[in-house]
């Protein structure tokens, strides 16, 4: 078994495509430039990268509560909160070839990075929510946005949260949510998108805890990469420059992913201070400061976000697990994708017809036991594995003739290829094992 992985952004999307991850959304009629449908494959795995965000920001000492905002914004928030003002992209179109593109990532001096011909418009800014019309009416009194980011549906609900909930400082609010950016290029598949899903945790502590648990949010961040199964020398943190800060941060780290299209952000994790609360205060006339029992004192409280993306990290984890080895003078693909995150943990494969019905059995047995399990009759044995290979299946159950006599199937490791019989009623602590890796 030889290794000869060479990724590529073209292989992630063709094997998106062909094992049932990701789908161009419309594609009977051409589809639609940045908007994806995820298909059975990716579905399960994005609700699996969800699970596990969940799971960890949830896990350390501070107490993390819930929250499901909506997605249409009045636009009063956008405006407090800055994006009617700062939300926009420089934007530049080709007089000659009609392209537009983003004027911050080309050399306007040699001219349209799509025909080298120097006529092109004055940079100009490109707004980037969508803003649509609420009610029956089309008037400026009408207007709402598709919201952009997550967050502001957590700050303004902030006093509600802290009333109802009684948590103690310092707390965060998570949130796990569609936004929509109207994205002047959409690019390299998942990693820029006029439609995706944010994971986003509004960390909310007193002024003088700020700096400290910036701090931690970033190794955290850090290390939840690294528990999915990321490479970790793929992994860095990159503050940004004061001439790169958003207008609302103080400070900001950046967890990259060096991709095959270069060092690229994964996760931001900011220092919002006190701006967004203090912002929503000014523009609304409602104190959202909180009162000290212990100084008797009110204080605005200041707030570390930690955001990604959901398809970013599925992207991530696609890019990292990507693997190509020979096996039989045959080129195998496979996912060697953490056991926690395959969208299939395991495979129960009858060797053949007549054995199917026992097969099915254990299929049905660990599929009531909650596994992600998948059934497979068809083709050869080798075929089926492959399948699953390319899928991230960690392992596959083949039940033979000697299954019906000894009651055990053989374990088949997707990244070792070793074998091994394991009996049916230990499959479950099999499996148990294997997703506390």
């Amino acid at each position: 078994m030889s290794d000869k992985t060479i990724v590529t952004l073209e292989k992630i999307v063709a094997l998106c495509k062909r094992r049932g991850f990701v789908f161009p959304s419309a594609e009977i009629y051409s589809g639609l430039n940045g908007v994806y449908d995820f298909g059975p494959m990716g579905t399960l795995l994005k609700q699996n990268i969800k699970k596990l965000w969940l799971k960890n920001v949830k896990s350390f000492d501070e107490e993390v509560v819930l929250l499901d905002g909506s997605i249409l914004g009045a636009p009063q928030v956008w405006t407090a909160s800055g994006h009617v003002e700062n939300f926009s992209d420089p934007m530049v179109d080709c007089l000659n070839c009609k392209k537009r593109f983003r004027a911050d990532e080309f050399d306007l001096t040699k001219g349209c990075p799509f025909c080298s011909k120097k006529e092109l418009t004055d940079v100009r800014q490109f707004k980037l929510m969508f803003e649509t019309q609420v009610g029956a009416m089309a008037d400026q009194t009408s207007i709402a946005y598709l919201r952009p980011e997550t967050a502001q549906s957590i700050f303004i609900n902030f006093k509600n949260v802290y009333s109802t909930t009684r948590v103690k400082f310092p707390f965060g609010i998570a949130q796990i949510g569609k936004a929509f950016r109207n994205e002047i290029t959409p690019k390299q598949f998942l990693f820029r998108m006029r439609e995706f899903e944010q994971m986003e945790l509004e960390f909310f502590c007193k002024p003088e805890q700020t700096d400290k648990y910036f701090d931690i949010w970033v190794q955290r961040r850090k290390d939840f990469y690294i528990s999915l199964g990321l490479t970790p020398e793929k992994i860095r943190l990159r503050p940004h420059e004061k001439d790169e800060l958003s207008h609302y941060s103080k400070g900001c780290k950046d967890v990259e992913y060096n991709f095959p299209f270069g060092w690229k952000e994964l996760e931001g994790i900011a220092n919002r201070v006190d701006f967004d609360l203090s912002q929503h205060t000014k523009h609304s006339g409602k104190d959202l400061s909180v009162f000290d029992q212990e100084t008797q004192q009110s204080f605005m409280p200041n707030v570390v976000e930690c955001s990604v993306g959901v398809e970013r990290l599925f992207l991530t984890l696609l890019f990292d697990a990507y693997h190509e080895d020979v096996v039989e003078n045959e080129t195998r693909i496979s996912l060697k994708l953490n056991p926690k995150v395959a969208p299939i943990t395991c495979a129960v494969l009858p060797l053949t017809k007549k054995v199917a019905e026992s097969a099915e059995n254990v299929y049905l047995d660990l599929k009531k036991a909650g596994y992600n399990v998948q059934y497979d009759l068809s083709g050869s044995i080798g075929k089926r594995y492959r399948r699953q290979d390319e899928v991230g299946t960690p392992v596959c159950f083949t039940f033979d003739f000697d299954s019906i006599e000894d009651q055990k199937v053989t374990a088949r490791n997707r990244d070792t290829l070793q074998q091994e019989r394991i009996p049916v009623d230990q499959l479950k602590n099999y499996l148990d094992n294997l997703l506390k890796e």
